[in-house]
């Protein structure tokens, strides 16, 4: 399959396409990840990138795209994938759609995980980040064994600076601004599904699958 995953901060994209991925064994393609990619291995797309992020610029659309096309063509895409991050506006999905159509493929569905105002800002304030390994734990509902140590280096933990209380809220507004009109835009190509993500991490991806299956033309029984 081929998807979009969109949802707001702290919605669990990056850790609910981790599951995906390995569910239907396609690439979870996260926009920040194959930038720095593109960078540190010094493609021509990649010195054009660093020209942005050198002046402190967001990279442009046209870049972007440029940078995720040449991603679509890799051998690891044939069987589908998950875009994780982008698009992030109406623009960046327009431009997506014309990558898409020169490259003869379709998305299947646009996945948005949907999360309460309140919960979200919990779940960020609570979350906890390994400056060693970049381990993510949440002191409420996955706190690490030792209070306030990674389980897996022995780091201190510790808050990201945008995961502030009064950070969280402007990043919630930002979002709602920028990124919510791509529930109406893919909805009206029939590509919208919504998931309820507030549960635990396995419900959901457990509720996603079967969503996924359903959307595909299979049948797959509820949890007993």
């Amino acid at each position: 399959m081929r998807l979009v995953l969109m949802g707001a901060p702290g919605s669990g994209k990056g850790t609910q396409g981790v599951l995906i991925s390995r569910r239907l064994s396609v690439p979870q393609i996260a926009t920040g990840d194959i930038l720095r990619s593109e960078i540190q291995s010094g493609t021509p797309l990649g010195l054009k990138a660093n020209e942005f992020v050198g002046r402190g610029e967001y990279v442009s659309d046209e870049l972007m795209l440029g940078i995720i096309e040449s991603r679509l063509v890799q051998p690891d895409t044939a069987g589908g994938f998950i875009l994780d991050g982008f698009p992030r506006t109406i623009p960046q999905a327009q431009g997506l759609d014309r990558v898409l159509g020169r490259l003869g493929i379709r998305l299947d569905a646009v996945v948005k995980l949907d999360v309460s105002k309140k919960a979200l800002i919990e779940r960020m304030v609570s979350r906890r980040v390994c400056p060693g390994c970049a381990a993510v734990y949440n002191i409420r509902t996955n706190p690490p064994k030792a209070e306030g140590v990674c389980d897996r280096c022995g780091r201190q933990l510790g808050l990201r600076t945008d995961d502030t209380e009064e950070t969280v809220k402007k990043r919630l507004l930002l979002y709602e601004v920028t990124t919510a009109p791509l529930i109406d835009y893919y909805d009206g190509q029939g590509l919208l599904v919504i998931v309820l993500a507030e549960g635990k991490i396995d419900d959901v991806a457990e509720l996603i699958e079967r969503t996924l299956d359903q959307r595909a033309g299979k049948s797959r029984p509820g949890p007993a």
